[in-house]
């Protein structure tokens, strides 16, 4: 038993190197430069952690990525050299530095996030729709078994699929019946937003994510195009079989930084002053409320507001 045990160890651990070796050559990590750009696979990592975060400093990002302290105060002095990343100490700690992409680091991590999902998108381009699908469960197997969180239920946000947008249209529909006394006026502008999403939906500047937990859709959230500089907010939704466990706040941070990502200036959204919940996500994640509208809609006296984030 024992020698059939450690044979069957060592054909995984053969798998799993053979796997390396297949995807690191087909995304490309094996070129000196990532994606023919300027920038090593770890300088690219370090753009991307600076792209989607709130002016870290270099030891938050060397601890998430786990990289040593001098390599990576080499990679962020040779941007600031690049005039890619201003620094500014922190008032209590003057030894510890707040890191700021500059309008030209910006505009860098545009264009390698581009090209990235250029190549991917020419790579998933010649598969089949179940083939691509198939790609898209095994990635997320992958990333579930691997994660230290696996042990347990773990929620998952991934891009819409087919049928999820009757799921919106239903739940928003029918919580907001439950919850609030809405009329199905409400369920209408559901089904009308979706509809239009689908219609002009432009996967490089707009984004659904259903929020999953094992396997069950528990929330959404859209980003569309307003301009070619602001993006929108809506359908934010939790499930009362998701709420409590920060779902909302992470749905709206994966949205505001993929609206970085894509180089929008301005995020906004309209809600009601009712749904406290939600008011409250926003306003963690740093949103402003900047307008006020009564209205009489979905059956209900209320009170709607505009919210922006400058990104």
């Amino acid at each position: 038993m024992t020698r059939t045990y450690e044979a069957d160890q060592i054909s995984g651990i053969d798998a799993v190197r053979r796997f390396n070796r297949f995807y690191t050559r087909k995304i490309g990590v094996l070129d000196q430069q990532l994606l023919e750009s300027p920038y090593s696979l770890t300088e690219a990592r370090v753009l991307f952690e600076l792209a989607h975060r709130d002016q870290p400093t270099a030891g938050e990002i060397g601890a998430d990525l786990g990289l040593d302290r001098g390599y990576l105060s080499r990679i962020i002095q040779s941007f600031m050299d690049k005039g890619l990343v201003t620094r500014k100490p922190i008032p209590e700690d003057r030894r510890q530095f707040r890191l700021k992409l500059t309008a030209k680091g910006r505009q860098a991590f545009g264009r390698l996030n581009r090209s990235s999902h250029d190549d991917v998108g020419a790579m998933l381009q010649t598969l089949s729709i179940t083939g691509k699908q198939s790609l898209i469960d095994a990635m997320t197997t992958i990333e579930q078994l691997l994660d230290g969180e696996a042990g347990g239920s773990k929620i998952v946000l991934r891009p819409h699929q087919a049928g999820d947008m009757g799921w919106v249209i239903q739940q928003h529909g029918l919580l907001y019946a439950q919850e609030y006394g809405w009329d199905m006026s409400f369920e209408a502008l559901a089904a009308d937003i979706t509809a239009q999403f689908l219609k002009t939906f432009d996967p490089a500047q707009e984004r659904c994510w259903i929020a999953e937990i094992d396997g069950h859709r528990v929330g959404s959230l859209f980003l569309v195009k307003e301009s070619a500089e602001v993006a929108k907010l809506r359908l934010l939704l939790v499930d009362p079989l998701g709420r409590g466990r920060g779902l909302g706040k992470r749905l709206v941070e994966e949205s505001v930084a993929f609206a970085r990502a894509c180089g929008y200036r301005k995020i906004m959204l309209w809600t009601q002053s009712i749904l406290l919940a939600a008011r409250g996500i926003y306003a963690n994640a740093g949103f402003v409320h900047v307008a006020s509208e009564p209205h009489h809609s979905f059956g209900q006296d209320l009170m709607g507001e505009t919210w922006e984030l400058s990104l």
